[in-house]
């Protein structure tokens, strides 16, 4: 008897020996994926956020998730990085969701709105108000995921080859500038025109631009903007807190172990933060180089235009909250009124404060 329990539990032994070795072998099979971004190399903030979020996988992975970064142009087009995930040819893309509302007219409230959510007001829509369930929505039709990655805050207004004084110098006015805000624009008189950032300085050099908006001073000052035009504006309209999203191919994502979906999760959630923390660092030191090195002269907008702005940004988000497309109607009326949640916040509380340290607090 003592013989045969001794047997019994040296094979029960025998088999959790064998499922130990066995466990780690599984656990540490080693996947590399491609991302393919829209930014250039070692552009900052974006392109070196994406560098950062595909390191952050990689090592938060030990190696078991390896992210290689194809920069704009290396692996596909800037603007085709969406459609190499759809199709296969890499499995993460890098982009921002606005450059996709040819696909659907839903996805650009997952970067930019005018007159809408500031980054913390997306990200609260995104994490607690059912965001990023209607963002599974609309990506589930094309076979992907995605979850935002970064955030510049809101965005300087464009350049422009002379200062704008009312709405008739909009007219013909050949303008860069994506997504809704691009249609703003359009309804104010401008010709738009969308590109990705790396095509901008020459189509300004050439003429083919008569203005262009990217992102803000940490960025258009490497883009080299500030060598044609010299008349810049804030802050932007349209685009009060730009986010860029990871696309990942949803079938392979789903394959991966929970532990690794987790941590792809995480690290865009951190780099959410870490890009809009890096943007508002950078930024004023980037603008008080264009000027006082540049000569680059900072205005505001016209309140003819500001004005002109909100309404057509009416008009286009009263057209989307009653579309035909029953994703792109959901995602309007998800967004319109969490906005009119999140701003009571916005506006009386942070607003509030902000007047008052303006108003009364002076450390100089």
């Amino acid at each position: 008897m003592k013989r045969r329990n001794f047997i019994k539990g040296a094979a029960i032994g025998a088999g959790v020996a064998a499922a130990s070795v066995a466990a780690p072998a599984i656990a540490q099979r080693k996947i590399t994926w491609r991302m393919v971004t829209t930014w250039p190399r070692n552009f900052p903030g974006l392109g070196t956020g994406a560098q950062r979020l595909a390191d952050r996988i990689t090592n938060m992975s030990d190696g078991r998730l390896t992210v290689q970064v194809f920069s704009a142009g290396e692996l596909v087009p800037a603007l085709g990085t969406f459609d190499a995930v759809i199709e296969g040819s890499a499995e993460m893309s890098h982009g921002a969701a606005y450059y996709w509302q040819n696909k659907s007219r839903a996805t650009s409230f997952f970067t930019g709105v005018p007159y809408g959510m500031t980054s913390r007001e997306l990200a609260a829509w995104m994490r607690y108000m059912g965001g990023q369930e209607i963002y599974d929505e609309v990506y589930d039709q094309f076979g992907v995921k995605a979850f935002l990655s970064g955030d510049t805050g809101t965005q300087a207004g464009g350049w422009f080859r002379k200062e704008l004084t009312g709405l008739s110098d909009i007219q013909g006015l050949r303008f860069r500038t994506p997504g809704i805000g691009g249609q703003v624009w359009q309804k104010l008189g401008a010709t738009v025109v969308n590109m990705a950032g790396g095509e901008i300085y020459a189509a300004l050099q050439s003429g083919a631009l008569d203005a262009a908006e990217f992102v803000g001073p940490y960025n258009d000052l490497a883009l080299g903007f500030h060598q044609i035009c010299k008349d810049y504006y804030f802050p932007s309209f349209i685009e009060p807190g730009l986010a860029t999203e990871l696309v990942v191919n949803k079938d392979k994502f789903s394959a991966l172990p929970k532990d690794l979906q987790a941590i792809v999760e995480s690290a865009c959630q951190a780099e959410y933060d870490q890009v809009a923390s890096e943007f508002y660092a950078n930024d004023p030191i980037a603008l008080k180089t264009l000027v006082e090195q540049h000569g680059v002269r900072v205005h505001q907008f016209p309140d003819e235009i500001l004005q002109a702005g909100a309404v057509a940004a009416k008009e286009i988000l009263t057209e989307l909250r009653e579309s035909g497309d029953a994703l792109t109607k959901k995602t309007a009326e998800s967004y319109i009124s969490s906005l009119n949640i999140l701003r009571t916040r916005t506006e009386t509380v942070d607003q509030a404060f902000l007047a008052a340290r303006a108003k009364y607090f002076d450390l100089k």
